[in-house]
């Protein structure tokens, strides 16, 4: 009895082929990876966090600016001052009288008492340590922003990742379903040969616990698309729809990796953030050793009384103050010599975890650029499998029909293209997330690189709009 052949598996290797990015068209209503990557960019909560914790940084800018500016304070005083006051008065008649003794009658006085004051305080010197927290606020500020950056660059990376993951999953999934269909064919023909004596019950055998391995690795498969979809759904911010396929993203990115590593060690957000977390350090190094400079404070102060009675010639008075304070640190306890020393330590780590940062980031870069150029050779290496193991399946079909090959070589060679398959489709996704790795090392993955369809968030719009307010409690989107 003559087996059936499914046409050689184009229609499952060509759903593969096509969510890795091998087909010629894309689906006009598909989910593209440029969208995914701009929804990501507007949705994700990670970013948005990270954006609020970006401005509220801002404000470390107009809190130091705020040591140049005057303070001035106003106090007012009221109530009332209660007195209760005994005389003496001298007796009127005849001694041992009720009129000839001495009378001590009481009464009580209450008096109102008003008092305003406004004063006025200006630093003068301090030993530049306004100046210094100002300079540092601003370097905490450009620091916040390489952060930021640092966040959208995982964050596109996440996301990319997590769109071909899904692509990479849903293709293995058909796979898979189709390899089934495939193995119940193979199990019926199987039976159908052993009802006509062809074929032993081994073979019967052999066929259904083939079958029974491929439902287990379709259940396996369901449960990981089921998990990339989840995963989609928290990085993108949005139910996925049928998904077209991803390109790389390697023309952006430098064509050799020396000059990949150069790149990475001056442009990767993690290097400049560090860089800038070292300006900080030793800026709090300066502001530390400003405790040991005197300090000069001019104030002014104006005060106006009311008090009447029992003064009652002086109703009113204003007084007018003018002074400086000059107050010279001579000793505090050590406990300012301590804090230098102990910035001037926290100075060197940081720039221990910069050069750190630099070797990290040049592996990393190194990393990349090897799994990149590995997943190129793959894609080649299984293209060319997949079309071996097609003509070795058709090939072990036809010698089984005329009882050349058992009813085993045929599964075993199914089992080969299958795995065949699924490597050029992990391959394919792994060529992709590399490049996105590649690009994202070097530190230019950003949606302006990629030039997604989005609005780019600018964290100097808000700066701006913060650095020299001087009075208000509203924040410059209305709370």
């Amino acid at each position: 009895m003559n087996q059936s052949r499914p046409g050689r598996g184009t229609i499952a290797l060509a759903i593969a082929v096509a969510l890795c990015g091998l087909a010629n068209q894309r689906p006009a209503s598909a989910d593209t990876l440029p969208g995914a990557l701009a929804q990501a960019y507007v949705n994700n909560p990670t970013i948005n966090a990270q954006r609020a914790a970006m401005r509220a940084t801002d404000e470390g800018v107009p809190i130091a600016l705020s040591g140049y500016r005057p303070t001035v304070k106003g106090t007012i005083v009221a109530g009332s001052n209660d007195q209760f006051q005994t005389t003496r008065t001298p007796p009127t008649g005849a001694p041992g009288t009720p009129n000839g003794s001495p009378q001590y009658p009481g009464a009580w006085n209450i008096y109102a008492n008003q008092a305003y004051n406004v004063t006025a305080t200006q630093t003068l010197y301090n030993g530049f340590q306004t100046a210094n927290r100002t300079r540092q606020a601003e370097s905490q500020v450009s620091a916040g922003r390489e952060t930021l950056r640092l966040t959208e660059l995982n964050l596109l990376l996440q996301a990319a990742t997590a769109y071909m993951n899904l692509l990479r999953d849903t293709a293995l999934l058909d796979l898979n379903k189709s390899n089934v269909v495939v193995l119940q064919e193979q199990l019926r023909q199987s039976r159908d040969r052993f009802n006509v004596g062809e074929v032993t019950k081994t073979d019967v055998a052999q066929a259904e616990s083939r079958l029974a391995a491929g439902r287990s690795q379709l259940a396996a498969a369901e449960s990981q698309y089921i998990t990339s979809r989840a995963v989609y759904r928290q990085v993108i911010g949005i139910e996925p729809g049928k998904l077209a396929p991803g390109a790389p993203v390697d023309s952006k990115s430098p064509n050799t990796l020396a000059e990949s590593i150069i790149r990475s060690r001056q442009e990767n957000p993690n290097v400049t953030a560090a860089a800038l977390g070292v300006d900080v350090a030793a800026l709090q190094v300066k502001i530390n050793e400003g405790a040991l400079y005197p300090t000069v404070v001019a104030s002014l102060a104006a005060q106006q009384a009311y008090s009447p009675p029992p003064t009652p010639n002086l109703l009113r008075s204003m007084q007018l103050q003018a002074f400086g304070t000059v107050t010279v640190p001579f000793y505090q306890g050590g406990g300012e010599y301590a804090t230098i020393r102990q910035s001037k330590e926290t100075l060197g780590q940081n720039r221990i975890q910069l050069d750190n940062q630099r070797d990290t980031v040049q592996q990393q870069t190194t990393q990349a650029w090897g799994q990149l150029d590995a997943a190129k050779a793959q894609i080649l290496a299984t293209q060319a499998q997949v079309l071996a193991a097609e003509t070795a399946l058709n090939g072990v079909r036809e010698e089984a029909r005329v009882g050349q090959r058992t009813t085993l070589d045929v599964l075993n060679a199914t089992q080969e293209l299958l795995n065949a398959r699924t490597a050029l489709v992990t391959a394919q996704r792994d060529r992709v997330v590399a490049s996105f790795s590649l690009l994202a090392a070097t530190g230019r993955l950003s949606v302006v690189t990629l030039a997604l369809a989005v609005d780019t968030y600018d964290p100097t719009v808000h700066y701006h709009q913060v650095r020299d307010v001087w009075v208000g409690v509203r924040t410059p989107d209305g709370r």
